[in-house]
């Protein structure tokens, strides 16, 4: 069955707010920079790189995350192809991606490839250098279903506070069961919950500088 499409709000013209979770879908002050701090260098990327190299996403939003590892993976491995599976319970519907993606650069057209393939329903995708699945759905039940393993996680769903069960200990512990060895995660939140979710699924896990007004973000290696 097709999800909902999220309602949002829009603040300062293009920046997409869920009126389900009362939370913006990236940061007010740079979401390409913010994007770039926690999911990139949380996740030691470009440097760790590879073909089909894999990527698994809590959230997929807007499809910044995206854009931004994508474009980064192409430039560092221009004839590699990057593998992206996020997981998204409230979809953006094609017309609402399209708006948010004003505020974002063209990244060398990729933005506006994604916003013309994207129907608001999820699927794969086959665009150049990248295989992009989206999965639609509760998470808690589509990623214990998920037969792949990802090389490093995005985590970024809204707020825990908010969105609790995107955050839940046997949900980390369905992350750290579809991460491969040498795995890694990373997420703006250093919620002491979340931490101790993510280190008693098997994570070792760290506390380092957020972006922005945010203190503190989490990073975190599979153990072993």
């Amino acid at each position: 069955m097709q999800q909902q499409s999220d309602p949002i709000t829009w603040r300062d013209g293009n920046i997409p707010v869920s009126t389900r979770f009362d939370d913006p879908f990236f940061s007010l002050d740079d979401g390409i920079a913010e994007t770039r701090h926690v999911f990139l260098t949380g996740n030691d990327l470009p440097a760790r790189f590879r073909d089909a190299f894999a990527i698994g996403e809590l959230g997929f939003g807007t499809g910044l995350n995206l854009l931004v590892a994508w474009d980064a993976f192409a430039t560092a491995m221009p004839e590699a192809t990057l593998h992206f599976t996020s997981f998204e319970a409230f979809p953006l519907s094609s017309d609402d991606m399209a708006r948010a993606h004003r505020a974002f650069p063209s990244f060398d057209g990729k933005r506006d490839t994604l916003a013309a393939a994207w129907n608001g329903t999820g699927g794969s995708f086959d665009l150049p250098g990248l295989r992009l699945n989206v999965i639609l759905g509760d998470a808690r039940a589509t990623l214990p279903a998920w037969t792949g393993r990802a090389d490093a996680w995005f985590l970024d769903g809204f707020a825990p506070a908010k969105n609790p069960e995107l955050w839940s200990p046997e949900l980390m512990a369905e992350v750290a069961a579809h991460t491969a060895p040498q795995g890694t995660a990373a997420t703006y939140t250093a919620a002491g919950d979340v931490r101790r979710g993510l280190a008693a699924a098997g994570f070792e896990v760290q506390r380092v500088q957020g972006f922005g007004r945010k203190r503190h973000m989490t990073r975190a290696r599979i153990a072993g």
